[in-house]
């Protein structure tokens, strides 16, 4: 047990460094304008391991998102963008629930799920953080085509790396 809390503890550490100092820097624009970000972070708490408590989820994604404001010197936009991915989380994880069920040490990734599973569950998750990112960035609806072309650009840009870090780094737990 201790061992699958280092594991984890160690990946969030890895990839808010990994979104901190090498995915902040890779923004692509056109005409002064950023369309492509790329978010490797949400990966952190999302693959948290399935049976993880609801609450503990929650004050995680606050913590982590809290963090990154400080980085990205926004206020709180990443800490409420977190917390709400973390809430739909939970509830794709029971939409998404095989016939069989979970295991208890199940985590959401590739090699434990299978590939049609971790792709659903990922790019769901990831739209809704994306979106949700953008939408409270702009804070107005009147920006709606801004904030689709953003969300759309960075949802693709951010599942490929989400996904081949998926198989560079074989994560077991």
């Amino acid at each position: 047990m201790n061992n699958v809390l280092y594991i984890h503890g160690l990946r969030l550490v890895l990839v808010f460094l990994a979104q901190v100092l090498i995915f902040r820097q890779a923004t692509y624009s056109l005409e002064g304008i950023a369309f492509v970000h790329i978010l490797y972070y949400p990966m952190a708490f999302l693959m948290l391991p399935i049976k993880t408590s609801r609450s503990l989820v929650l004050l995680i994604a606050f913590l982590f998102g809290l963090c990154l404001d400080f980085f990205y010197n926004s206020p709180g936009i990443h800490a409420a963008t977190c917390v709400f991915t973390a809430y739909v989380r939970i509830l794709v994880i029971a939409f998404l629930e095989p016939f069989h069920g979970y295991s208890l040490d199940d985590s959401p990734t590739i090699h434990r799920l299978g590939l049609g599973w971790y792709v659903s569950f990922m790019s769901i998750l990831l739209l809704v953080h994306v979106f949700t990112y953008f939408s409270l960035e702009a804070f107005s609806l009147v920006y709606f085509f801004s904030i689709f072309i953003n969300s759309l650009f960075t949802f693709f840009a951010s599942f490929a790396a989400i996904f081949i870090s998926q198989f560079l780094f074989r994560f077991k737990h």
